[in-house]
């Protein structure tokens, strides 16, 4: 408890920004003592709070991030920096890019400042074993899945299941040429189809899906007659894919609009 006792979330997020404007890559320089310190006040916040979110409008919603850190403070400098907004983040903070330390700092820190405004949901790469493997040592239905109390039950913390809910939560993925349920070409969970989407909005009476977990061209992308929403928010990903990133915004009527940005070039 040293650790967080001693946490200065002020410092910690003052450093972190301060490398707004500098060149892409410039890294923040963070003691071991402030990161552990942020995992274990971040991990009591989070066991504090319900597994399954209510979260009222207006909200900015953020898909994928991988540790593009620059275009995470650009989507803050398009949404505005906690507190100006609240947010929802859809996970897979971490892996692939090259500042995944400094993303998920920046991350919990705000979680630890605003717990009430800034909130984090656990993708497939937040887990160890996938951590692991891509370097860094949301999706959202099941056919287990029959009501949200299921979901209010899963206990905390836990390690991702190779089957059943837990894991279909984190890795299905919808697919416009299968009806019902398919393989997953993943290796892992299912693929869907637009009817499950439809019968499972109607079964608890919601109006649309918003999750991330695959890149989308244009940053978001439309699924099963507007009924679910594909989110990715972060551009070039990893300088392999011509791809924009994009930003859900929630306004107090329910009414949805994205933000969408593009790679932009720094020339030093």
């Amino acid at each position: 408890m040293a650790d967080v006792d001693k946490l200065n979330i002020d410092s910690i997020i003052q450093r972190l920004l301060e490398v707004r404007g500098a060149k892409p890559g410039k890294n923040v320089q963070l003691q071991e003592i402030e990161i552990r310190g942020l995992c274990l006040k971040s991990r009591e916040i989070f066991l504090s709070q319900p597994i399954l979110l209510e979260l009222e409008a207006p909200l900015k919603i953020c898909g994928d991030i991988h540790g593009q850190y620059y275009d995470l403070l650009r989507l803050f400098e398009y949404g505005g920096f906690p507190p100006e907004s609240n947010y929802l983040f859809l996970g897979d903070y971490v892996d692939r890019g090259k500042q995944s330390l400094e993303t998920i700092c920046l991350l919990l820190a705000y979680k630890i400042k605003y717990p009430e405004n800034f909130f984090l949901l656990r993708g497939n790469h937040e887990c160890a074993s996938i951590n692991r493997i891509y370097g860094f040592y949301d999706e959202w239905l099941s056919p287990d899945l029959q009501s949200m109390e299921q979901i209010r039950r899963v206990m905390r913390p836990t390690d991702v299941p190779d089957q059943g809910l837990l894991c279909d939560l984190l890795w299905s993925d919808p697919d416009k040429d299968v009806m019902g349920w398919g393989e997953n070409d993943r290796g892992v969970s299912f693929t869907f189809g637009s009817e499950v989407v439809a019968k499972f909005l109607h079964k608890h009476d919601l109006d649309l899906i918003c999750r991330a977990h695959q890149v989308v061209e244009d940053g978001y992308e439309f699924f099963a007659k507007r009924q679910l929403v594909t989110l990715f928010s972060a551009p070039n990903y990893c300088g392999e894919f011509d791809n924009a990133g994009a930003m859900m915004s929630v306004d107090e009527t329910l009414m949805c609009s994205f933000q969408v940005r593009t790679l932009c070039l720094h020339i030093a």
